[in-house]
């Protein structure tokens, strides 16, 4: 099995509505965003995916997050925008954007607040 991953960075403040604590005020963070597509097939070339077309439309997406409060913008506007709604947010995204032989072979989204969290979504069974 193969597994590519290619990342993706945004600046945002945020803050969580229905918790107590410090992440009820506004704060804001150096997001990373990963997505892992994996694949038991390569091309003529060797290669599995082209990182060129996973990262270009990852980028759209982060730059649409990119120096804004999330919570001012859909869908975080309505739910938290916490890290784990995020990754949801990057893997269903991406999942419409992509090719269907991509979309189909995405395994995760996952999404750093810092360089020592992050939180993952999958629609899979899978271990981590």
């Amino acid at each position: 099995m193969f597994i590519v991953s290619v990342q993706a960075h945004y600046d945002s403040a945020h803050f969580l509505r229905h918790y107590q604590g410090k992440c009820e005020r506004l704060h804001g963070h150096r997001y990373v965003v990963e997505l892992a597509l994996a694949t038991e097939v390569l091309d003529k070339s060797g290669i599995a995916f082209d990182f060129v077309d996973i990262k270009r439309n990852l980028r759209e997406l982060a730059d649409y997050l990119d120096h804004n409060n999330l919570n001012d913008l859909p869908p975080f506007d309505t739910i938290e925008p916490s890290a784990e709604n995020q990754a949801k947010y990057f893997y269903e995204e991406m999942k419409s954007r992509l090719p269907s032989r991509m979309a189909e072979a995405i395994v995760y989204a996952r999404v750093w607040e810092t360089p020592t969290q992050w939180a993952q979504y999958t629609d899979r069974t899978l271990f981590i």
